[in-house]
């Protein structure tokens, strides 16, 4: 049996969207291609590659990618749901602040094998961060966050005001 863990939700005080740096999306895009490129030159086609697991650690893969995300609506909430497989719920931070929620998280794999004529010892780690946008109507005192079988749920309950159904207004001829 499972068990689903709530995590808090921190509150942060105003701090820039991207925190540290500028978020300059080509400069980091044109660098990976940089890297790939250094990594794939000549000397690499001639090195000996023994197993399919060298070839991967040869050939990167580490083009990190933030979780599957679904936002949905309900009448009395939003759900913002994320797949987090292979993720502890130690490592998973989410936080209010800006007008927004923000879910940070963290992976940390370790895999060893050993045979007669080889040893592979492999680490993959990466992190994440979204940042969502909080709608108008959202009850920020009662937002809840559990994590249950590598999925996030994060609940932000509407306010009693945001609940009502909409006032249709008739329209006239002039």
């Amino acid at each position: 049996m499972t068990t689903e863990t709530k995590l808090p939700v921190t509150r942060k005080a105003s701090e820039p969207a991207f925190a540290g740096e500028v978020w300059r999306p080509f400069e980091s895009l044109r660098k990976e291609i940089d890297r790939v490129f250094d990594d794939v030159s000549e000397d690499f086609w001639r090195r000996p590659i023994r197993s399919l697991a060298a070839f991967e650690r040869a050939w990167p893969r580490k083009f990190a990618a933030a979780p599957a995300v679904d936002v949905a609506e309900s009448d009395k909430s939003y759900e913002i749901t994320a797949e987090m497989p292979g993720i502890d719920e130690k490592n998973i931070e989410v936080s209010l602040a800006n007008g927004g929620i923000t879910i940070k998280g963290e992976k940390k794999e370790e895999a060893e094998e050993k045979k007669k004529d080889y040893y592979v010892s492999e680490r993959r780690y990466g992190s994440f961060e979204r940042y969502f946008a909080l709608p108008d109507g959202v009850d920020t005192d009662k937002i809840e966050a559990a994590f249950r079988n590598g999925v996030l749920k994060v609940t932000l309950p509407k306010t009693a005001e945001a609940q009502k159904p909409a006032k249709k207004i008739e329209v006239k001829a002039a």
